[in-house]
């Protein structure tokens, strides 16, 4: 699969699991949305207070498994190098990812309320490779 490819597959399917290196080298899991912007980067909102965020900020590179809502069926590994942007820098680029992930909002000003009360972060992860290479 080329990367274009997977850009195409995460405009429609937003169900993924993020992995991210602890400390020690260990992995570490975390459920997802996600989705791509208009240059092909995929985007993820979460807490800063998430672990993945620091983990990110000290390591990071990341992967995602991404899935179909069904679950069995077809499904992708990205990797890529995250770089975690922070409110208020951050604002419209939530926007962005909300839209592109679930519509628009009844209320944005309740939603940008929302990602203020929640600290909420983006991650914006450039990616350099998918997978899987094999099938079997």
């Amino acid at each position: 699969m080329e990367l274009d490819d997977a850009r195409h597959f995460l405009e429609e399917h937003h169900h993924a699991v993020m992995h991210t290196y602890r400390a020690d080298g260990t992995p570490q899991l975390s459920p997802v949305a996600v989705t791509v912007d208009e240059v092909g980067a995929a985007l993820v909102s979460t807490r800063a207070t998430a672990v993945k965020v620091t983990n990110l900020q000290r390591d990071p590179r990341t992967s995602l498994c991404v899935f179909t809502d069904a679950f069995y069926g077809p499904w992708l590994r990205i990797d890529g190098t995250a770089e975690v942007q922070r409110l208020p820098g951050a604002m419209e680029g939530l926007i962005d990812y909300y839209r592109r992930v679930a519509g628009e909002h009844p209320d944005w000003d309740e939603y940008r309320e929302a990602m203020e009360a929640e600290r909420r972060v983006l991650l914006r992860i450039e990616l350099s490779h998918v997978g899987p290479d094999v099938a079997g």
